[in-house]
């Protein structure tokens, strides 16, 4: 596990949660990425940011999505998403934590948010973290895209099924 910046105490009077590479490990073995990615309120963003720059987080670009790429007094990558998501009060209001104990985006969520976006990693990242959940998780994962991408519901499905055989050849490899 990566020593990621520990940013519970800098946003406490917060509601945000980790997004991306970094989400993931609460879903599935952790993959290797270069940033830490958050997701705050939109109307939350500039006083999330003035929080930060006080706890000496410097900014160094805006990102092409609302919000910004800042640098740790360590050097470690973070960005900050400026979220204004239908479906993100509800997301907020009950995160998920990885091994470390950070909060982290629900898979259900997390897997809407990574369709969206439409990039090869993210779908790669969806097919390993649906393959590794279990029904109880997936159903959860079906009503949020039924509720919020109904028009994905097929697609899921199908990337429901890519995951749970890359994981059953895995482990088949394992047992050799």
């Amino acid at each position: 596990m990566n020593p990621w910046p520990d940013l519970r105490q800098i946003l406490k009077d917060f509601q945000w949660v980790i997004v991306g590479g970094v989400a993931t490990r609460a879903y599935m073995p952790e993959r290797a990425t270069n940033d830490i990615d958050i997701l705050v309120r939109q109307a939350d963003g500039q006083r999330v940011m003035t929080a930060l720059q006080e706890a000496g987080y410097q900014a160094v670009t805006e990102l092409a999505v609302p919000g910004f790429l800042l640098e740790s007094p360590e050097g470690v990558e973070l960005d900050v998403l400026f979220g204004d998501y239908e479906w993100l009060a509800e997301a907020l209001a009950k995160p998920e934590y990885d091994p470390a104990g950070y909060p982290v985006l629900g898979l259900p969520y997390l897997v809407l948010m990574k369709m969206e976006t439409g990039r090869g990693r993210d779908f790669g990242d969806v097919t390993t973290m649906l393959g590794w959940a279990n029904e109880k998780q997936l159903t959860s994962v079906r009503d949020v895209i039924a509720r919020y991408s109904a028009q994905d519901l097929n697609d899921l499905e199908s990337l429901i099924f890519i995951g749970q055989q890359e994981r059953q050849m895995l482990e088949s490899k394992k047992k050799l």
